[in-house]
């Protein structure tokens, strides 16, 4: 009989429905082959000891934004620097919002081409739509590309999106880009905000005595992003569409989207590490500046108490990897986003574990559920015979403390810089091969990209069909 690849033995594995098991993973061929007793015999060409630690799924990071101007991947090290962090942080898949203000059909392929000649993780894309040329092109692009979840910015009215080179939108186009969705099994990711209302108010006195990152909050305050989760996801139900709201960061957001639940079931919730980690009382400054801003304690409480109720499906993070150059004035002047991907999987796990959060909970939020909206499962987010072996090896034991000089990424900064974090991701497999291993990024970059034909409740609806078939 032809050896595996390889085996990995000794180590505590998470199987969904079963909980941690002390079992072996044959991989061959860059998948699961096999999850068997220790006592086992099997052959492998190497073999590995784990030594009593933690295996999860390889993690999801759902929300990513490559490039020096945070619109496409271009450069070799816009995919190298970035997919380095991720790996390193136990990230396995990617999710890379591309954003033009024209047609996606050179885009993808280009930005297809930067991503596998140097990305150390799996990627795939979601497509910002801007126009109603882009509209019309959905079909084609889930056809051609296996791109099925596309986002557009609420705000970016009259030319809030310029600088993206995105034009003006309003609600009528809203419930076009829902429609389109609706009629192909794709799902909407909105960028909540009214801008209207924080054009109206932009003349309010605002307070700067307790800090940038506090005034910057004022500016955008909560109830302008509920009141446009509100108003995305009535539509959504008008015209049966999937909507996984992005980045959500306050509790107002989040009754405002249990509201809408009530009535209408395809309705998703992504949080991001910063709003689970991160508040006003923040030291980061400038470097803390973000969309929808960092908001207070009871904010970040209601996400955690969402997330372990599963109200919060999600965690992502909105990775930005414009340089610190952008960040260094004051909060008005700063660009807004920043680093964030290799903290995803350490950062929920570390914290979540703290606070009694089961460990179910955190591998669906930091991977299967992510697998399942975006059409990726089983392939990516469990661990199963036949799924690909995405593997994030854990050392609970284990402890670092994050660092711009070891996070990788071109930006060169992190707003988390000086977090001791109590646990670190000592492994890190994509199909098989060690992207990280002992702490050490590969030679070599190995990722490749993923077709997704549907999302959303389409996506959910086929796992369900073939569920039911077995």
């Amino acid at each position: 009989m032809t050896p595996h690849d390889l085996r990995l033995s000794g180590g505590e594995v998470y199987l969904h429905g079963t909980g941690l098991a002390r079992v072996d993973l044959l991989i061959t061929d860059g998948r699961i082959a096999g999850v068997v007793a220790p006592e086992t015999e099997a052959d492998a060409r190497e073999v590995v000891d784990l030594g009593g630690k933690l295996v999860l799924p390889g993690a999801i990071d759902p929300h990513v934004h490559l490039g020096k101007d945070i619109r496409v991947p271009r450069d070799p090290d816009d995919a190298l620097l970035e997919s380095a962090s991720a790996a390193a942080g136990g990230i396995t898949s990617m999710l890379v919002y591309l954003m033009s203000g024209e047609s996606y059909h050179q885009v993808v392929p280009d930005a297809q081409r930067v991503m596998e000649a140097d990305s150390h993780v799996d990627f795939g894309f979601h497509i910002c739509v801007g126009s109603p040329e882009h509209v019309e092109e959905i079909p084609g692009y889930i056809d051609d590309y296996g791109i099925s979840s596309f986002k557009f910015f609420m705000n970016f009215r009259g030319e809030e999106g310029a600088y993206l080179g995105l034009p003006g939108n309003d609600d009528g186009y809203m419930y076009d880009v829902l429609g389109m969705a609706a009629d192909h099994g794709a799902m909407i990711n909105p960028h909540p905000e009214n801008i209207e209302l924080v054009w109206k108010l932009k003349g309010r006195p605002i307070d700067e005595s307790r800090g940038p990152l506090h005034a910057w909050n004022q500016s955008r305050p909560s109830f302008v992003e509920a009141e446009a989760v509100q108003r995305v996801a009535y539509m959504a139900q008008v015209t049966g569409a999937s909507v996984y709201a992005v980045h959500t960061s306050s509790k107002l957001a989040l009754e405002a989207m249990r509201r809408q639940r009530e009535s209408y079931e395809n309705l998703f919730v992504e949080t991001c590490t910063q709003y689970l980690t991160l508040t006003t009382e923040s030291q980061a400054g400038t470097y803390g500046k973000v969309n929808p801003p960092l908001r207070e304690r009871a904010d970040l409480e209601a996400l955690w108490t969402g997330l372990a109720s599963g109200e919060v499906d999600t965690v992502g993070s909105d990775h930005n990897a414009r340089h610190r150059s952008f960040k260094e004035k004051d909060v008005w002047s700063a660009s807004a986003g920043f680093p964030g991907v290799g903290g995803v999987l350490p950062l929920t796990l570390a914290e979540g574990l703290r606070r009694g959060v089961p460990l179910e909970r955190l591998v669906d939020a930091t991977s299967t559920r992510s697998a399942k909206l975006f059409g990726m499962y089983p392939r990516k987010g469990t661990i199963r015979v036949g799924s690909d072996a995405d593997l994030a090896v854990i050392d609970l034991d284990g402890e670092y403390t994050i660092s711009a000089a070891t996070q990788h990424s071109g930006a060169e900064y992190t707003p988390w810089e000086g977090t001791r974090v109590p646990l670190q991701v000592v492994h890190t497999l994509v199909r098989g091969q060690f992207a990280l291993r002992d702490g050490q990024l590969a030679d070599r970059t190995t990722g490749q990209y993923l077709r997704r034909p549907t999302s959303g409740a389409t996506a959910l609806a086929t796992i369900a069909s073939e569920g039911s078939a077995s």
